[in-house]
């Protein structure tokens, strides 16, 4: 029975953690319950990086119900000073009786010492209770402290026959209007949007979230080798969020002086001829990006995918057929010869989304 409990009150606390998600920044998302006696008398959940902690706000809640309390807790108490105080040691000082955890932190340098610090003190610590959704939730977090370098999710829409435009380039709309609804989520929940250059000269897209919701706006990030974004795009000229522009060490300085003149910043990431991508993500990385949504056409899509620097893909497919020779595709590469090395994807998510289908996972590779 006890155990049926803790999955309960951690699947609160989860949920409340997950509606923090896209307001953290690179920070995890993390929710806490304190429960007393059958009773909820704490809640709270970490809304904004450098404030109150999840167990701050629910212990603040639960005042003088602290002492005793059994306190569920998505990630690993803190146990180190940073932007805030570390919970492990209000958590002592609370007295309370058991601390139940999700997930133990991550980072190498601080992983476990939360809990240790707890059980020296004599309090009852059980880890491990709903961990696999609770990593799933901040997947993102786990990826960037232990790598340094975004999470990225590949999201595309393709028609019946896996294209992505016409044989005009026409591509509005191919998906409907609930999956575009959930791409604005999506993007929210990610701190740089990512598109290649092609993609901004053929559709002059604003890469805004357009959701009336508080959090911190996406970047949004150009891949242009040879700085070929268009003064006049809506992406230079809005100033809506900033734009950062990845280049190589080679393309025009006169040309990025136009774009800087904009409020554009460029990033060099190596010598050309095209840009080094796994350098462009560890240079956004040293930015503090910690998760990108990509919304590339085929050519970056495929380029991602051939370096194997994607983490999670969602398609989205219409019950449309387009045809043509050579319209594009969702992904453009030499490709494999043999099924058999072919990317496959894991832990699959599919869901109807009004008329279409939405397929995601995770890409794994071929040995």
């Amino acid at each position: 029975m006890e155990m049926i409990n803790d999955e309960f009150y951690m699947a609160l606390a989860l949920d409340m953690a997950e509606r923090a998600q896209g307001q953290t920044g690179i920070n995890p998302v993390v929710g806490c319950v304190v429960v007393k006696e059958g009773r909820i008398v704490g809640l709270g959940s970490h809304l904004k990086r450098g404030t109150g902690h999840a167990e701050v706000h629910a212990l603040n809640m639960a005042g003088s119900d602290a002492e005793g309390s059994t306190v569920y807790v998505t990630l690993e108490p803190c146990s180190h000073y940073g932007k805030t105080p570390p919970c492990s040691e209000r958590l002592i000082h609370e007295k309370v009786k058991r601390v139940i955890v999700c997930c133990e932190d991550p980072n190498p340098q601080v992983s476990g010492r939360g809990i240790s610090m707890l059980r020296q003190q004599g309090i009852e610590v059980e880890v491990g209770v709903l961990r696999e959704r609770g990593r799933r939730m901040n997947e993102k977090f786990i990826k960037y402290i232990t790598t340094g370098l975004p999470f990225v999710t590949l999201k595309t829409a393709t028609t019946l026959d896996g294209k992505i435009a016409t044989r005009s380039g026409d591509s509005k709309w191919i998906s409907n209007e609930p999956a575009r609804e959930i791409v604005h989520a999506l993007r929210h929940r990610h701190q740089g949007i990512m598109v290649g250059v092609e993609t901004v000269i053929a559709d002059n897209p604003e890469l805004t979230t357009r959701l009336q919701v508080e959090g911190i706006s996406p970047v949004r990030i150009v891949v242009d080798s040879k700085l070929r974004l268009p003064v006049g795009s809506k992406m230079v000229k809005d100033g809506l969020v900033p734009t950062w522009v990845l280049t190589t060490d080679e393309a025009s300085t006169e040309a990025a002086e136009r774009l800087e003149a904009y409020g554009v910043e460029i990033i060099r990431c190596g010598p050309g001829p095209r840009v080094d991508l796994l350098n462009a993500l560890s240079k956004l990385g040293e930015r503090e990006i910690g998760s990108i949504l990509l919304e590339g056409g085929g050519t970056l899509n495929g380029a991602m995918l051939e370096a194997r620097l994607v983490d999670r893909l969602l398609m989205f497919i219409a019950p449309k057929i387009v045809g043509g020779y050579d319209t594009p595709g969702s992904f453009r590469f030499e490709g494999v010869e043999r099924m058999s090395q072919a990317i496959q994807l894991h832990q699959l998510e599919i869901e109807q989304v009004g008329d279409n289908i939405s397929i995601g996972g995770i890409p794994v590779w071929p040995e």
